[in-house]
């Protein structure tokens, strides 16, 4: 059996990596052009009967995500998004806090440390006859 140069091994480890990188190349290719486009979320959630929500109640809504606050002034709603860069809060007895980078918010939205550079974002609401709509457009 024939040994296998050291000039004759590199050229066939080149061809190897290339080819493994084509394949590679041509399969990521190939993954971009068939992705599925994201399926939209609803915008406009039944919240119920606005009476299920007591004055003074603040209710965490997961699949909004959203706060719905029922204040002696009425309904408010905020989004649990934080506006900094995009990721779902999580609540605490103070506020919100944004598990990527920190920012803190109030019960009430405000902002209380950065690096958002501002509240969260208050959604529409609607009340029909007895009924709570929330709009996130």
């Amino acid at each position: 059996m024939d040994r296998l140069s050291r000039r004759d091994f590199l050229k066939l480890l080149r061809q190897v990596l290339l080819a493994l990188s084509a394949a590679l190349g041509l399969g990521m290719l190939a993954r971009f052009f068939s992705r599925q486009e994201a399926t939209s979320r609803p915008t406009e959630f039944d919240l119920g009967p606005a009476s299920a929500y007591p004055v003074g109640s603040r209710t965490i809504l997961p699949e909004v995500p959203a706060v719905l606050l029922h204040t002696p002034e009425g309904f408010t709603a905020l989004s649990l998004v934080c506006t900094h860069l995009g990721c779902t809060l999580e609540e605490n007895q103070d506020g919100f806090n944004c598990p990527c980078h920190g920012s803190r918010f109030g019960e009430d939205g405000s902002l209380r440390g950065g690096p958002a550079t501002r509240g969260l974002d208050t959604l529409r609401l609607e009340q029909k006859d007895d009924r709570l709509l929330l709009y996130t457009d």
